[in-house]
């Protein structure tokens, strides 16, 4: 059946109508050679987890990524008028090599043939020993625009990308130095800061938060757990940029800069972002987008998240003791992990750029501050920080 004679037959089958953009099918021989081709090479890079072969949108068959998008989903993402294309990995791990990821979905946007834009979803546990995961997926799912999905989901969304973590009923209880597994939607590139009073920001944002909550839901569907989440609610409205000249660093009580800075060192550090209030971290930029920013301040108190930090907190440089925890710290990053009554909490002070060409110094300067601080904001404290020589 040549590709004009398909095209009239999905006509048909479709009752004469206009096909969704979610079911319409890429039948042609060189559209299937292309998917086939893509689908061997995801194979060779995914270890023993296979991609699906049936993960087109077929007519009548499964919605994409785990049965897990659905039309408005779909629609939320792309709009109208768009041709879906979805791939997708089978769920599982191979724990005898010690696999940390379940799997990935792809779903992209074409118009005319070529991708306009596409959405990537991994389902994973974070590593916070072992792996990378402490530095990129921290940079890339913690940031200030971040905000809660509302109560009852773990997780958190901006309009760039989103995150929802599993509940240990379905992930099975976390190992010593082990964090979360986590459903995570990127959607564009890494460290592209997108500015929310644009047009259509919070509507992106609802879109990927909404397509969080489904996947983490079809995802643990398809693993045979029974949890599920509800639809997130009206997202809070994010905090911009601001002026900090007087009063409390971040917004937190008793917390500022240090004594003695130099006025050109203040005016580097005039402007400060933060948000995550009532979530499961929140996350405080002074200076600038990353990434340019100067330093970055996040407090983790969801316990699940805490240990993505495992690795700065027991070997990032020199040890840190307290009266509730530990940590260390290094020039670029100081790590300290106390335990508090809701659980494992983490604060995480980073100095990301040399401020007047003055070495990096405030990791150790500021983290005893900031920990303090941020123990009495949160209901930690009295909290008392002590930097071990060597």
């Amino acid at each position: 059946m040549n590709e004009q004679a398909e095209v009239a037959q999905e006509t048909v089958e479709s009752g004469g109508g206009r096909v969704s953009p979610l079911r319409r099918v890429i039948r042609s021989r060189t559209a299937r050679v292309s998917v086939v081709a893509g689908l061997v090479g995801a194979l060779l890079g995914a270890g023993a987890v296979a991609w699906r072969t049936d993960t087109l949108p077929l007519v009548g068959g499964s919605a994409p990524c785990w049965d897990s998008l659905g039309e408005g989903t779909v629609t939320a993402l792309f709009g109208e008028d768009r041709e879906i294309r979805s791939e997708e990995q089978r769920l599982g791990r191979d724990h005898r090599a010690r696999d940390l990821s379940y799997g990935e979905c792809r779903v992209s946007s074409l118009k005319d043939g070529e991708t306009r834009s596409q959405v990537t979803i991994r389902v994973h546990e974070l590593d916070g020993l072992y792996g990378l995961d402490g530095d990129r997926w921290p940079a890339e799912y913690l940031e200030p625009d971040m905000v809660p999905l509302g109560k009852g989901v773990p997780g958190m969304a901006d309009a760039s990308r989103a995150w929802v973590a599993f509940p240990e009923s379905c992930a099975g209880k976390r190992r010593d130095f082990t964090a979360s597994t986590v459903v995570d939607v990127a959607w564009g590139r890494a460290g592209i800061d997108r500015d929310a009073g644009l047009s259509g920001w919070e509507e992106d944002r609802a879109a990927l938060a909404r397509a969080a909550v489904d996947a983490a839901n079809g995802a643990m569907r398809s693993l045979g757990c029974t949890a599920s989440y509800p639809a997130p609610g009206e997202l809070p409205a994010v905090a911009g940029w601001q002026e900090m000249r007087t009063g409390p660093l971040c917004g937190i009580e008793g917390f500022a800069l240090p004594a003695g800075f130099s006025a050109e060192r203040r005016e580097a550090l005039s402007l400060e972002r933060f948000g995550g209030f009532g979530g499961p971290a929140r996350v405080c930029e002074v200076g600038g987008n990353l990434p340019n920013t100067y330093l970055r301040f996040t407090t983790v108190v969801d316990p699940g998240l805490a240990d993505v930090f495992a690795q700065d907190v027991m070997r990032g440089g020199v040890h840190v003791q307290g009266l509730k925890g530990y940590g260390s710290l290094s020039e670029t990053r100081a790590a300290y992990r106390a335990t508090c009554a809701t659980g494992k909490v983490v604060f995480l002070v980073e100095q990301k750029r040399a401020i007047d060409d003055v070495a990096f110094d405030l990791t150790r300067v500021m983290l005893p501050a900031y920990v303090e601080a941020e123990a009495e904001r949160i209901g930690c404290g009295p909290e008392k920080l002590k930097i071990m020589r060597g």
